[in-house]
């Protein structure tokens, strides 16, 4: 039970610093975080961003390796994503000209790779 609490924990901040190197990867590239961690009653968005006319909804995954973390988003996941930036728009109208798309952020370490449009509604 102990060792449980221990591995929860420690994946927490795990994905809390993989949350944060992936949001200062995305302003290198131009774009504003909009919300972190965004919680609605269908799902979390790890990070919603905005560059121009563009507003992504992101997916951020940490493993030991590049390519389970890429294999870790599940269609249970994309389509809880999909449902709670339903949720954020909703909330956001403004929003909702912009052009949309769901990426993912995988990192492993201090790598990461970003996979634009992973997938569509």
């Amino acid at each position: 039970m102990i060792r449980e609490a221990a591995a929860r924990k420690r994946a927490e901040v795990v994905g809390r610093r993989a949350e944060h190197l992936a949001a200062w990867f995305l302003r290198l590239k131009g774009f504003s975080i909009m919300a972190q961690r965004y919680k609605a009653p269908v799902g979390e968005i790890d990070l919603v961003a905005k560059r121009r006319h563009l507003l992504i909804f992101v997916e951020v995954k940490a493993r030991k390796t590049i390519d389970a973390a890429l294999f870790a988003v599940s269609t249970h996941n994309s389509r809880r994503i999909s449902a709670a930036a339903a949720a954020y728009l909703a909330r956001h109208p403004h929003l909702a000209q912009c052009d949309m798309r769901y990426d993912i952020i995988a990192v492993a370490g201090w790598r990461l790779r970003h996979v634009t449009d992973a997938w569509r509604d």
